[in-house]
């Protein structure tokens, strides 16, 4: 009995000692950024002088004194749609077609999971030179079918258009790898049933595969969602910093990089992604609240 007893405390202690270093760098590098950018988001700091306590100060900054918020906002909430609607239905059809027991279908499920292994940073810097307005490709594919070049990204609501081109490229192998896998797990014989009583391939895509899949197809839209109001990298590196032209790209992501890296208003900037965390939230518990009373509904 001693015994048992001597050898459960030798397992717990080990498995606390193996799970240790994990919870440290969830300490380190989530919990204490996290803590400390809510402490500051009260506060003025230029990185330099100690901070200043300043109270919600920041917060009533942002909602009744900054103009430019409520540009990013709205660009923000254009942009995610423009991303959210193409990721989503172009994911489905890939899905869709990837799940059928086609010949070669593997190469190209390999095709279209390319662009995962791509660099954001990287694949924004090629799309750059593709949507050139003089010498690039996208116009002179135009320029052969008889079409007028476009200014993909001299024009304030054509850059707004490219960006989402190019996160809709990104995001849409991995929006298709949880769909395909969500589709693999559908049983075969609910559409073995469903051809016998004469249900075309669209009818049982809308009647099986779509309920079946719900639950992947609303992480799909929750992490999408996520990433497009998160967006800095592509917008920083397709149009620039000052998410021009004009304020066509000036996106939160934007707006948040410059107040804390460009003009050292940190406190300000943390007050800022703080707000941004709150809309993600409420997004985020409004689509669980929407998506458990559809699965009641069912």
């Amino acid at each position: 009995m001693r015994g048992g007893r001597v050898l459960q405390r030798r397992r717990a202690r080990a498995g606390r000692l193996f799970v240790a270093p994990n919870l440290a760098a969830i300490l380190v590098f989530l919990l204490f950024p996290l803590g400390f950018s809510l402490y500051l988001s009260f506060h003025s700091w230029d990185l330099f002088s100690p901070p200043r306590f300043v109270g919600v100060a920041n917060y009533r900054r942002l909602f009744s004194e900054d103009p430019l918020f409520y540009i990013a906002l709205r660009n923000t909430a254009v942009f995610t749609i423009l991303t959210l609607v193409p990721t989503v239905a172009v994911s489905l059809a890939i899905a869709g077609l990837l799940n059928r027991k086609l010949r070669g279908v593997g190469v190209f499920r390999t095709v279209a999971f390319l662009p995962l292994v791509a660099s954001t940073v990287a694949m924004a810097v090629v799309f750059r030179f593709i949507f050139a307005s003089d010498d690039g490709l996208a116009n002179i594919l135009l320029g052969w079918i008889g079409l007028g070049p476009v200014p993909w990204l001299t024009d304030p609501q054509w850059a707004m258009v490219s960006l989402s081109l190019v996160t809709v490229w990104k995001s849409v192998p991995f929006a298709t790898v949880i769909l395909l896998a969500a589709m693999q797990g559908v049983p075969e014989n609910l559409y073995e049933a469903a051809k016998i009583d004469g249900a075309n391939a669209w009818r049982r895509f809308r009647s099986i595969t779509i309920p079946l899949i719900r639950g992947a197809l609303s992480f799909v839209l929750v992490i999408t969602v996520i990433n497009s109001v998160q967006a800095f990298d592509q917008a920083y590196a397709l149009t620039g910093s000052n998410g021009g032209p004009e304020t066509g790209t000036y996106v939160l992501g934007i707006m948040l990089f410059q107040n804390a890296f460009r003009f050292y208003e940190v406190g300000y900037a943390s007050a800022l992604a703080w707000v941004i965390f709150a809309i993600l939230l409420a997004f985020t518990l409004i689509q669980q609240w929407l998506a458990r009373r559809s699965e009641v509904e069912l």
